[in-house]
């Protein structure tokens, strides 16, 4: 039980969107019945972790990132100092002494910090090819996770124990993980993150109450961009329609190098029909050497973006459906030149190829093998080489 309080509400003074998963917490919270485990699920970017920070210092009586309307009981300034709120994230295999406390340093003054190590390698530019997959070791389970479940709250109502990207742990972790969930204490609650809860154990699921947040909207990201951001109405505007659903990382996004690049993006479809090699593979090297992960995706979604304008166009003519309207003229001569181009596979196989971004495969390979296809696709066949066969395009692409 907690105590009753129909003044707890998350308020907007951080969190961005997701006003049905807000009441639905607000309701639990207000009845004063909690679970002893929560899971949020959601996809990426979609502010699963500020969510569950949110939602542990309303448990403790922090006003922080939410309102409590004056009825806070914690003097502590957020989670991050309140003795009773302990959060994990998966780690890789080998860890430098300072790189985790780093990244809880940047979540505590901004709750949609990228900190996961499997999307942002480093902290820095230099990290970013590194290949860093973290997961919860049963060695992590049992040296920092289960102490942290026997203490008894400090100061808090309960001690709060906030696990992101669940989906991670390991299957021995999973196991053990479970029997405290199985056997909880009165005095423990659990938060967990997931972005593929199918990878979770069943068992797992079912011992929680799930909570789901969707993706965040245009309307949404805009007016956080520009709210917590500083971006004015324009450059918010121009994000907001690249970021795919995911706050947390637009704000990484560069806007003078995302409007040359879309420039560049039209020079490389003219170039992937052509198969103009020389320029393609300068084109892709400069891309390689100049874009940090985060605008290497943001390209991606640029390209999406102006591929879904050149289908929509061609099927309706309609210019007021699309996003690209200043470059209008190109997106005619795209649809003249391209009437048999299978569009929505082009869309298909970069979505599949950008995936492999967030597995610190780099750039120069995906958007080689993506010129590879699309010459073939732009003229509406399939490529010779097929999905299932990635491996076949290493001989293309093995002297860049």
């Amino acid at each position: 039980m907690i105590d009753s309080n129909k003044n707890i509400e998350f308020g907007d003074r951080r969190l961005v969107g997701q006003l049905n998963a807000r009441s639905q917490v607000e309701k639990m919270f207000r009845s004063g019945r909690l679970s002893h485990a929560y899971l949020l699920s959601g996809p990426e970017g979609s502010g699963k972790t500020a969510f569950a920070l949110a939602m542990a210092e309303i448990v403790n009586g922090i006003d922080h990132l939410t309102d409590l309307k004056g009825t806070a009981i914690s003097k502590k300034s957020s989670w991050y100092t309140h003795p009773d709120i302990h959060l994990f994230i998966p780690l890789p295999a080998t860890l430098g002494g300072s790189e985790l406390q780093a990244r809880l340093d940047l979540l505590s003054k901004d709750p949609y910090e990228i900190v996961d190590f499997s999307v942002r390698p480093a902290l820095t530019d230099s990290g970013t090819s590194k290949n860093r997959r973290a997961f919860y070791s049963i060695d992590y389970y049992h040296s920092e996770i289960r102490p942290k479940t026997v203490y008894k709250p400090n100061e808090g109502r309960r001690t709060v124990v906030i696990l992101t990207g669940i989906d991670t742990m390991r299957k021995e972790s999973a196991n053990a993980f479970l029997k405290l969930l199985e056997e909880p204490s009165d005095n423990v609650l659990f938060i967990l993150t997931a972005s593929k809860t199918d990878q979770l154990l069943p068992t797992i699921l079912s011992r929680c109450q799930h909570i789901r947040l969707n993706p965040l909207t245009e309307d949404e990201i805009r007016e956080g961009l520009q709210r917590f951001d500083g971006k004015n109405p324009e450059e918010a505007e121009f994000l907001a329609r690249l970021s795919d659903g995911n706050y947390a990382l637009t704000r990484h996004f560069d806007v003078e190098t995302l409007r040359q690049t879309r420039s560049e993006v039209i020079d490389y479809l003219r170039y992937s029909y052509t198969q103009d090699v020389p320029k393609l593979l300068s084109m892709i090297k400069e891309w390689s050497r100049s874009l940090n992960r985060e605008n290497q995706i943001a390209l991606c979604n640029t390209l999406e973006h102006f591929l879904r304008d050149i289908l929509i166009y061609r099927e309706t003519a309609d210019s007021s459906l699309i996003s690209n309207i200043d470059r209008l003229d190109v997106i005619e001569k795209f649809c003249k030149s391209m009437q048999d181009a299978l569009l929505i596979d082009m869309i298909e196989h970069l979505n599949t190829l950008k995936a492999l971004l967030y597995q610190n495969v780099q750039l120069k390979y995906i958007f080689t093998a993506l010129s590879l296809r699309y010459s073939y696709l732009m003229r509406g066949r399939q490529p010779v080489i097929s999905k299932d066969e990635n491996w076949k395009h290493m001989p293309a692409i093995g002297e860049m």
